[in-house]
């Protein structure tokens, strides 16, 4: 006998085959009153259903990762623009047969830069390591936009170790994939920034801020005014490259002009060592 699950998926088995020949056919999809709701694509891109994809873009990942095991995570944010150390080479030395001044000062850039995704890849790597040592509802799953660059970087090394890694992909106006190391049944894909960084939050353990721009500063800020105000729980808020963050930001003048309390430079650490951010969380959560 029948189950009305069994009934279920076949009636949504079949609206989607409906869809999908007539896509195959090359017949433009038109609004349909008889269409079922959830198999009509003009009604579910409609500004008045958004709340629905909101909330389908919050519940598939969280169910997803449910089943996976996933529960706890250490979210690695930064640039996407920084070259492995093996492509920045082969950068600079086709920039050096080139004769290009230009394709030479930024391939050198490239260079100097490959030091974070380097050190971004032994954190993941130093991460997964001690994790598989865990019982399974305790270990620490690497985290990332699932990008290239520095979240690349920190999947790669995560998943040498033989990890699963976890990536928030969100889709833009330019042509985007995940990285190659992200685990492919925990590798997703959004719509909405805002759902995005809840999903961040929702499981992080730790937040680790490599070198970035605009999107790595969205992220930790989002992250700090969280903590800051106690709407998350305090985490561990780690910005890799000491050097770096203090030129970019001079977090003493917001005191300074009491625009954040003295307490609140407490809410992060600064590091350039993988292992010394590993220390920082493993001290918070006496592991």
């Amino acid at each position: 006998m029948d189950t009305s699950k069994d009934l279920d998926e076949r009636t949504m088995a079949d609206a989607w085959a409906y869809i999908q020949a007539q896509a195959d056919a090359g017949v433009p999809m038109r609004p349909n009153a008889y269409r079922l709701a959830f198999a009509d694509p003009e009604f579910l891109l409609r500004r008045e259903t958004r709340g629905i994809r909101l909330q389908l873009e919050l519940l598939k990942p969280d169910l997803d990762q449910t089943e996976m095991g996933v529960e706890s995570t250490i979210v690695v944010f930064g640039s996407a623009r920084f070259s492995s150390p093996e492509t920045a080479q082969r950068l600079l030395d086709e920039a050096r047969q080139s004769g290009d001044a230009m394709a030479l000062k930024v391939a050198e850039r490239h260079v100097r830069n490959a030091r974070h995704y380097e050190q971004a890849r032994q954190f993941g790597r130093i991460v997964a390591t001690h994790s598989s040592t865990l019982p399974e509802k305790e270990r620490l799953y690497i985290c990332t936009g699932g990008g290239p660059g520095i979240m690349e970087a920190a999947n790669r090394g995560a998943s040498e170790a033989g990890a699963l890694t976890l990536g928030l992909n969100i889709a833009l106006p330019h042509e985007q994939s995940a990285n190659p190391y992200v685990t492919p049944a925990l590798s997703f894909k959004f719509h909405y920034f805002a759902v995005r960084k809840m999903h961040f939050m929702m499981r992080a353990k730790a937040m680790v801020a490599f070198p970035g721009g605009f999107g790595t500063l969205d992220e930790l800020f989002e992250v700090i005014t969280l903590v800051q105000t106690k709407k998350s729980s305090p985490v561990p808020i780690i910005l890799f490259g000491k050097d770096y963050w203090k030129r970019l930001i001079n977090m003493d003048v917001l005191v300074e002009e009491g625009a954040i309390s003295p307490e609140d430079l407490n809410l992060f650490h600064y590091t350039d060592d993988p292992q010394e951010a590993w220390d920082i969380i493993r001290t918070f959560y006496k592991l």
